[in-house]
């Protein structure tokens, strides 16, 4: 039986896979290109996540891909919105028609003989292996586990008499209404649960280590209400584009360069909406703004069920689940009918596919990307991987434009392979992640990439100097050997040979 061929190869069929795709299909139309997708649905992220109010934490202006423009008004979108506007979109550009789901990628070999990857999956409705070739490998996984989240050991839990949730497991048609519930966690995915929670259940509390930064925005764009009744929706939508970034790109720059005057900002913030209802130590972080990502609500609506007494919030450590709930190392006790455990993440980066060149494993620990797009000394390989401080597209997309970019320069030039190389000295022990200090990202230490000491083999989290870098510099720049078609031997670049 022969083994499909293609020009590139994607892992993943989410919001990164999908735009990836899309820029493909618009700036490099003759490839062939194919998507293996684990899920049976369009999605990733946006499919799996099926829990009560589930929303972007970033502003859809920004969030959206920037070929496709976000039209609605609705500044944090609903998960089921977001999904559909990404199943629509592959579907506008044909890429729908590339995926073949139900894919479980498991490992991923480069030939130099061949000049190919050639990329095992498996099957895992029927059991059966699949391989499939292509010149060219792309990494669209996120990089979380989707089988598993993170869940610490909590004692006594299984003494718990109640039903205990993982958010990222979400039963489907659970019934909470009159519920007792219980939300471990205070990052973004416990502060949609509790509103969204708050007005069928008995009572919701949040019951959190530490507080984290809580900040509200509004949840419609009043401005470009009013502005698509005198202008083009285009014009507004770039208008509010540009405005979004401008204004997160301000937040964290301030963020870092003044932390006492925005945590001071952000803190009489919460003031404002919670009054003297809740004690604001529940909403005072040790940390400074930005050493761990903010949480975005729409219309404050967390603190208006916090102000309702429908929802409460704890601060305190969990010494024991009980039968009826959680006891607290306080001596409290929390009922609870209901627990969530909105722990966070657990970090994987591929998908959990092995990586081999020519027979010898690479571990993406080992490894520093090239301007956050290439991996060291991987040939013909590109890593989708987004911002964290910012709407996650933003990276994705000009990322992307980047490999077109790249891809047609190989075209042009009779460049069959593609390897960035860097001096011995360039890693350090940062990973990609820098100094964020999220739980996540802490467990994580030992999974993702190294940055380097110098650019191109750091990570700016800077999307006008990323955008500068990836679309605007040369492709040849002295770091990327680039090996002719039929050639053994790196084609210098003109850096090279100077």
């Amino acid at each position: 039986m022969n083994t499909p061929t293609f020009d590139v190869l994607i892992i993943g069929a989410g919001l990164s896979g999908i735009g990836t795709a899309c820029h493909l299909a618009r700036d490099c139309p003759g490839k062939q290109v194919v998507i293996l997708e684990r899920r049976d649905a369009i999605g990733g992220t946006w499919d799996l996540f099926r829990y009560p109010g589930i929303r972007s934490d970033s502003d859809m202006f920004s969030f959206g891909f920037n070929f496709r423009p976000w039209n609605e008004l609705k500044v944090l979108a609903d998960g089921p919105s977001i999904r559909r506007y990404v199943t629509d979109t592959a579907r506008e550009y044909g890429i729908d028609k590339k995926i073949q789901f139900g894919l479980k990628t498991t490992s991923a070999e480069w030939s130099s003989d061949l000049g190919c990857w050639t990329v095992t999956a498996l099957h895992e409705a029927s059991g059966e292996t699949r391989t499939f070739r292509a010149r060219y490998l792309v990494g669209a996984t996120g990089y979380y586990n989707y089988d598993q989240g993170f869940l610490p050991h909590f004692p006594g839990v299984e003494q718990f008499k109640g039903q205990c949730i993982h958010p990222q497991h979400w039963p489907e048609g659970l019934d909470y209404r009159g519920k007792r519930v219980v939300v471990i966690g205070s990052g973004a995915t416990a502060v949609t649960l509790v509103p969204a929670m708050a007005d069928d259940a008995a009572h919701v509390t949040m019951l959190q280590r530490s507080p984290s930064y809580i900040f509200s925005v509004p949840g419609f764009d009043k401005l470009s209400a009013v502005l698509r009744k005198v202008l083009p929706e285009k014009w507004v939508y770039a208008m509010a584009r540009k405005r979004n970034i401008l204004i997160q790109r301000w937040l964290y720059i301030a963020s870092k360069r003044w932390p006492d005057k925005v945590r001071s900002w952000l803190l009489s913030n919460v003031k404002k909406q919670i009054g003297d209802k809740v004690d604001m130590k529940h909403f005072t972080p040790s940390y400074m703004p930005w050493d761990e990502r903010l949480c975005a609500v729409p219309d404050a609506d967390l603190f208006k069920a916090l102000r309702s007494g429908k929802a409460s919030v704890v601060t305190d450590h969990i010494d024991t689940f009980t039968e009826t709930g959680i006891r607290l190392k306080s001596g409290e006790h929390l009922d609870a009918d209901i627990i969530v455990t909105a722990t966070g993440l657990q970090i994987q980066v591929l998908g959990g596919t092995e990586l081999r060149v020519d027979g010898e494993t690479r571990a993406v620990s080992d490894l520093m990307t090239y301007k956050g797009v290439l991996m060291q000394n991987v040939p013909n390989m590109a890593w989708i991987f987004g911002y964290t401080n910012a709407p996650w597209t933003l990276k994705a997309d000009i990322a992307s434009r980047y490999v077109c970019r790249l891809l047609n320069h190989m075209d042009q030039n009779g460049i069959a392979v593609a390897t960035p190389r860097a001096s011995d000295d360039s890693m350090t022990d940062e990973n990609i992640f820098g100094a964020l200090g999220s739980g996540y990202v802490q467990r994580a230490r030992n999974t993702l990439p190294k940055q380097g000491r110098d650019l191109p083999w750091r990570v700016l989290h800077h999307y006008e100097r990323d955008t500068q870098m990836l679309v605007e510099q040369p492709i040849e720049d002295g770091l990327l050997e680039l090996t002719p078609a039929g050639a053994g031997q790196s084609r210098p670049t003109a850096a090279l040979a100077a």
